[in-house]
């Protein structure tokens, strides 16, 4: 990696839109990716966001009027630390989210697509635990 002289920007937030309310389906990003809601955000807020450690961009959750029509162009790829695929998947799911699509390899290799409760869509791919 080398140093670029020209200033460039710094992603702040990863936004996700929310037809409805922003501070529940902020609290499953909270808990699933084990990070608390800011302090200042509360329930009936337009604006929830989840604060990440070390300088990672927050997870910013807006209200907006227009649902979802289709899939999502990007998305996160997420690796289990300290779970396997399926004890991750299984988690996502006691939180609400569901699977889409599995797509694990009889090799091990693969991802698992999954849906939040507002139907974002994200992977879970294969962990140190596999």
């Amino acid at each position: 990696m080398h140093p670029n002289p020209k200033p460039s920007p710094t992603i702040r937030h990863i936004t996700f839109d929310c037809t409805g309310e922003p501070y529940e389906l902020a609290h499953f990003g909270a808990e699933f990716m084990d990070h608390p809601i800011s302090d200042i955000d509360k329930p009936g807020d337009d604006e929830v966001l989840v604060e990440l450690p070390d300088g990672a961009p927050g997870l910013l959750f807006v209200r907006v009027e227009e649902a979802k029509t289709t899939k999502n162009r990007i998305h996160f790829d997420l690796g289990p630390t300290g779970r396997t695929r399926a004890e991750e998947v299984e988690r996502a799911v006691s939180l609400g989210a569901h699977v889409l699509t599995d797509r694990t390899l009889p090799n091990g290799r693969g991802w698992v697509v999954m849906a939040d409760p507002e139907g974002n869509e994200f992977c879970i791919e294969r962990g140190e635990l596999g």
